[in-house]
């Protein structure tokens, strides 16, 4: 038996006026995903559990299979596992974006959480710049990919209150600013890395080529490593991973699963959503389980344009989901699982914690929903399964 999971990161949303009063989902052309629910099981799973925010990190660990309450120390943590950051105890890693931030009507507001999409050269080099003048035995920046970066803080404080910069895009930064333990410290850096950054030629360079300047850190998501079992010495199955994204790189990688390396993915729209179906299936040869998360869906959504949703949703379905149900049958007995993590709205921008649609179809078995692919016909089923993490063991049980 081969296993696919498909996460469409923050595919799920609300009804929009602009699509006339259909979600992205609804709107979206999406025949493979519709007979995937027509004829497997189709349901409501509840992903992000009560008091937890509402993020890829906790999302994509209930996914996996992993109850946040038990496993969960943060964001940055994750990611930085999937970097190759050690963590000692008593470290503390903290996500670092570059972002642009804008003077609008005398206040600061949170113009662009990713700088324009900054690539990964020119985020490097502001990144190193930065450690240059800031880092110490004490903290250390390290180089991610694009916008995101990670410090690790030696003795640094886990219980500060800090936001995520996609949940204030087009808000003024005064409320959400750091509180509580060393909130001073962070301000400090990013004051610091703000003058930094000013000086660098970076900026000049990408205004010449037309792009957004990068004005600002953020820092947020902190949390020291967690300690998780692996897929395999849970289910003793073989598992590979397939992501742009370090949260999710860094899940995988902790969980056991072996990152698969596919060209010309970029977590964006103009992603390689075709080699992610065709590396998907090569790794099926010699691995049980292949996860692949698409980012897309939650980047188009976190912009709050309906039309770019649904192209990237339709992306997904014909050339990802497309790819892989075409070279499925040379296993034999497979199932497969389609979900997102959690929702992200166009008309809000960020995340929401509503129960997102899931679809587990089983190549074995007959009969099915009869539905197609949506959240009102996921809630037509009556099929709920509120602690989420218990989905994977029913999609590798395959239960009724």
């Amino acid at each position: 038996m081969k296993y696919v999971i498909i996460q469409g990161d923050g595919m799920s949303d609300f009804p929009v006026q602009s699509l006339g009063g259909l979600t992205p989902l609804e709107k979206a052309n999406t025949p493979n995903m519709d007979r995937l629910a027509r004829e497997g099981r189709l349901g409501l799973a509840q992903t992000i559990p009560a008091g937890f925010p509402s993020g890829t990190d906790v999302g994509t660990m209930t996914i996996l299979g992993y109850d946040p309450a038990r496993y969960h120390t943060g964001r940055s943590p994750i990611e930085a596992a999937s970097m190759g950051i050690d963590l000692a105890d008593g470290d503390i890693a903290f996500r670092c974006n570059l972002v642009t931030l804008e003077t609008r009507d005398g206040e600061e507001v949170m113009a662009d959480f990713t700088a324009g999409h900054i690539g990964n050269d020119d985020a490097a080099e502001l990144i190193r710049a930065i450690d240059a003048e800031l880092g110490s035995d004490e903290l250390k920046f390290h180089p991610g990919v694009s916008y995101r970066h990670v410090l690790v803080w030696k003795g640094g404080p886990a219980s500060t209150k800090t936001t995520p910069p996609h949940d204030i895009t087009d808000k003024s930064t005064a409320a959400w600013l750091p509180d509580g333990d060393r909130a001073e410290r962070l301000a400090e850096l990013s004051a610091r890395a703000r003058e930094i950054i000013a000086s660098s030629p970076v900026n000049a360079r990408r205004l010449a080529r037309g792009e957004k300047a990068c004005t600002d850190i953020w820092l947020w998501g902190q949390g020291p490593r967690p300690a998780v079992p692996t897929l395999n010495e849970r289910f003793g199955i073989t598992s590979g991973l397939i992501t742009a994204v370090d949260v999710v790189g860094g899940l995988g990688r902790l969980a056991g699963m072996d990152r698969i390396d596919v060209p010309g993915i970029t977590g964006f729209i103009d992603t390689n959503y075709v080699g992610k179906g065709e590396y998907a299936l090569a790794a099926l040869e010699d691995h049980d389980l292949v996860f692949i998360h698409v980012e897309s869906t939650d980047e188009t959504g976190h912009m709050g344009d309906a039309d770019l949703k649904v192209q990237a949703i339709e992306d997904l379905d014909e050339k990802v989901i497309g790819t892989i149900l075409k070279g499925l049958d040379r296993f034999g007995e497979y199932r497969v699982m389609v979900l997102p993590d959690h929702a992200t709205p166009v008309s809000t921008k960020t995340h929401a914690d509503d129960p997102v649609p899931f679809v587990i179809y089983d190549s074995n078995k007959t009969g099915g929903s009869g539905r197609g692919y949506s959240e009102a016909e996921a809630a037509k089923t009556g099929d709920m399964v509120a602690d989420g993490h218990e989905l994977i063991s029913q999609f590798l049980g395959a239960a009724s």
